[in-house]
Protein backbone atom coordinates (compact mmCIF):
# COMPACT_ATOMS: atom_id res chain seq x y z
CA UNK A 1 0.00 0.00 0.00
CA UNK A 2 2.78 2.25 0.06
CA UNK A 3 2.20 5.34 -2.35
CA UNK A 4 -1.32 5.73 -1.20
CA UNK A 5 -2.88 8.38 0.39
CA UNK A 6 -6.69 8.52 2.28
CA UNK A 7 -8.40 11.80 0.91
CA UNK A 8 -11.13 12.74 3.31
CA UNK A 9 -13.14 15.05 1.24
CA UNK A 10 -15.88 18.13 2.03
CA UNK A 11 -16.16 16.21 5.74
CA UNK A 12 -16.63 19.69 7.42
CA UNK A 13 -19.62 20.48 9.99
CA UNK A 14 -21.91 22.73 7.66
CA UNK A 15 -21.83 19.69 4.89
CA UNK A 16 -22.21 17.18 7.20
CA UNK A 17 -25.38 19.00 8.77
CA UNK A 18 -27.06 18.67 5.33
CA UNK A 19 -26.47 14.65 5.18
CA UNK A 20 -28.03 13.31 8.26
CA UNK A 21 -26.59 9.81 8.60
CA UNK A 22 -25.52 8.98 12.64
CA UNK A 23 -23.09 6.12 11.77
CA UNK A 24 -21.32 8.12 8.69
CA UNK A 25 -18.82 9.72 10.69
CA UNK A 26 -18.09 7.05 12.91
CA UNK A 27 -17.20 5.01 10.01
CA UNK A 28 -15.16 7.24 8.18
CA UNK A 29 -13.25 7.61 11.61
CA UNK A 30 -12.14 4.01 11.63
CA UNK A 31 -10.88 4.44 7.49
CA UNK A 32 -9.05 7.71 8.96
CA UNK A 33 -7.52 5.56 11.97
CA UNK A 34 -6.37 2.69 10.25
CA UNK A 35 -4.78 4.69 7.13
CA UNK A 36 -2.96 6.16 9.90
CA UNK A 37 -1.90 3.13 11.94
CA UNK A 38 -0.51 1.71 8.44
CA UNK A 39 1.38 4.94 8.24
CA UNK A 40 -0.98 5.97 4.91
CA UNK A 41 -1.30 10.17 4.25
CA UNK A 42 -4.09 11.02 5.48
CA UNK A 43 -5.29 14.49 3.38
CA UNK A 44 -8.10 16.33 3.97
CA UNK A 45 -9.42 18.21 1.79
CA UNK A 46 -11.94 21.10 2.03
CA UNK A 47 -14.22 24.13 0.18
CA UNK A 48 -13.18 27.20 1.01
CA UNK A 49 -13.29 30.49 -0.24
CA UNK A 50 -11.81 34.17 0.59
CA UNK A 51 -13.22 36.41 2.58
CA UNK A 52 -15.84 37.28 0.85
CA UNK A 53 -15.28 35.16 -2.13
CA UNK A 54 -13.96 36.81 -4.51
CA UNK A 55 -13.23 33.82 -6.74
CA UNK A 56 -17.12 32.86 -7.07
CA UNK A 57 -18.89 33.71 -10.00
CA UNK A 58 -22.27 35.00 -9.66
CA UNK A 59 -22.96 32.26 -12.49
CA UNK A 60 -21.72 29.33 -10.99
CA UNK A 61 -24.80 27.49 -9.95
CA UNK A 62 -23.26 25.41 -7.13
CA UNK A 63 -21.59 28.34 -5.71
CA UNK A 64 -22.43 31.41 -7.12
CA UNK A 65 -25.13 32.34 -3.57
CA UNK A 66 -21.84 32.45 -1.78
CA UNK A 67 -20.44 35.65 -3.81
CA UNK A 68 -19.29 38.20 -1.53
CA UNK A 69 -20.25 36.37 1.61
CA UNK A 70 -17.78 35.41 4.57
CA UNK A 71 -17.41 31.66 5.06
CA UNK A 72 -15.76 30.30 8.28
CA UNK A 73 -11.96 28.94 8.16
CA UNK A 74 -12.60 25.96 6.50
CA UNK A 75 -11.80 22.72 8.45
CA UNK A 76 -12.33 18.94 8.86
CA UNK A 77 -15.41 17.94 11.18
CA UNK A 78 -14.36 17.20 14.51
CA UNK A 79 -15.31 14.12 14.05
CA UNK A 80 -12.16 13.06 11.58
CA UNK A 81 -10.12 15.82 13.58
CA UNK A 82 -6.83 16.47 11.29
CA UNK A 83 -3.43 16.06 12.95
CA UNK A 84 -0.73 17.98 13.30
CA UNK A 85 1.29 17.46 9.93
CA UNK A 86 -1.63 15.83 7.57
CA UNK A 87 -2.29 17.87 5.27
CA UNK A 88 -5.36 20.32 4.70
CA UNK A 89 -6.09 21.33 1.05
CA UNK A 90 -8.22 23.63 0.28
CA UNK A 91 -10.10 23.83 -3.11
CA UNK A 92 -12.09 26.60 -5.02
CA UNK A 93 -15.12 23.57 -6.58
CA UNK A 94 -16.66 20.86 -6.79
CA UNK A 95 -13.31 18.61 -7.59
CA UNK A 96 -10.73 18.30 -5.08
CA UNK A 97 -8.24 19.22 -7.64
CA UNK A 98 -10.28 22.16 -8.78
CA UNK A 99 -8.19 25.58 -8.04
CA UNK A 100 -6.19 23.66 -5.30
CA UNK A 101 -2.46 22.29 -4.99
CA UNK A 102 -3.68 18.86 -4.71
CA UNK A 103 -1.84 17.41 -7.30
CA UNK A 104 1.57 18.70 -6.66
CA UNK A 105 1.12 17.60 -2.77
CA UNK A 106 0.68 13.94 -4.03
CA UNK A 107 3.08 14.18 -6.55
CA UNK A 108 6.04 15.59 -4.35
CA UNK A 109 4.89 12.83 -2.17
CA UNK A 110 4.83 10.24 -5.05
CA UNK A 111 1.84 9.15 -4.22
CA UNK A 112 -0.36 7.12 -6.74
CA UNK A 113 -2.97 5.79 -5.60
CA UNK A 114 -5.99 7.49 -4.03
CA UNK A 115 -8.93 6.55 -1.55
CA UNK A 116 -11.34 8.32 -1.84
CA UNK A 117 -13.77 9.37 0.81
CA UNK A 118 -16.31 11.96 1.06
CA UNK A 119 -19.63 14.19 1.07
CA UNK A 120 -20.81 13.98 -1.12
CA UNK A 121 -21.11 10.82 -4.05
CA UNK A 122 -22.39 13.04 -6.47
CA UNK A 123 -20.37 15.62 -5.92
CA UNK A 124 -16.63 16.10 -5.05
CA UNK A 125 -16.33 12.12 -4.88
CA UNK A 126 -17.48 11.51 -9.06
CA UNK A 127 -15.43 14.85 -9.85
CA UNK A 128 -12.50 13.78 -8.37
CA UNK A 129 -12.91 10.65 -9.15
CA UNK A 130 -12.96 11.55 -12.95
CA UNK A 131 -9.89 14.33 -12.82
CA UNK A 132 -7.56 11.71 -10.72
CA UNK A 133 -8.16 8.86 -13.49
CA UNK A 134 -7.50 11.31 -16.13
CA UNK A 135 -4.45 12.61 -14.29
CA UNK A 136 -3.43 8.98 -14.12
CA UNK A 137 -4.14 8.23 -10.33
CA UNK A 138 -5.13 4.52 -9.00
CA UNK A 139 -8.28 4.85 -7.68
CA UNK A 140 -10.76 3.05 -4.39
CA UNK A 141 -13.47 4.35 -3.37
CA UNK A 142 -14.46 3.36 0.36
CA UNK A 143 -18.71 3.04 -0.80
CA UNK A 144 -19.82 3.40 2.78
CA UNK A 145 -17.24 6.05 3.45
CA UNK A 146 -19.03 8.37 0.57
CA UNK A 147 -22.23 9.50 1.58
CA UNK A 148 -25.13 11.68 -0.87
CA UNK A 149 -28.67 12.42 -0.19
CA UNK A 150 -29.89 10.15 -2.96
CA UNK A 151 -29.03 6.78 -2.17
CA UNK A 152 -30.45 5.59 -5.53
CA UNK A 153 -27.75 7.98 -7.10
CA UNK A 154 -25.00 7.05 -4.33
CA UNK A 155 -26.12 3.16 -6.00
CA UNK A 156 -25.60 4.01 -9.40
CA UNK A 157 -22.13 5.86 -9.16
CA UNK A 158 -20.37 3.15 -6.70
CA UNK A 159 -21.39 -0.01 -8.59
CA UNK A 160 -22.08 1.09 -11.97
CA UNK A 161 -20.14 4.03 -12.97
CA UNK A 162 -17.15 4.62 -10.42
CA UNK A 163 -16.33 0.47 -11.32
CA UNK A 164 -14.97 1.60 -14.77
CA UNK A 165 -11.98 3.88 -12.97
CA UNK A 166 -11.79 2.41 -9.36
CA UNK A 167 -11.99 -0.60 -6.95
CA UNK A 168 -15.30 -0.14 -4.95
CA UNK A 169 -14.77 -1.36 -1.56
CA UNK A 170 -16.42 -0.86 1.74
CA UNK A 171 -14.50 0.32 4.90
CA UNK A 172 -14.52 -2.73 6.95
CA UNK A 173 -12.84 -4.39 3.24
CA UNK A 174 -10.25 -1.78 2.83
CA UNK A 175 -9.39 -1.88 6.47
CA UNK A 176 -8.51 -5.56 5.95
CA UNK A 177 -6.37 -4.81 3.23
CA UNK A 178 -4.57 -2.22 5.12
CA UNK A 179 -4.00 -3.55 8.37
Amino acid sequence: MSNTALLVMDVQEAVVARYPDPDYLPRLATAVEAARSAGLPVIFVVVGFRPGAPEVSTANRMFGGLAGRDSPAPEAHPAVARRDREALVVKRRVSAFAGSDLDMLLRAQRIEHLVLTGIATSGVVLSTLRQAADLDYRLTVLNDGCLDNDEAVHEVLTEKVFPSQAEVVTVAEWIKKVG
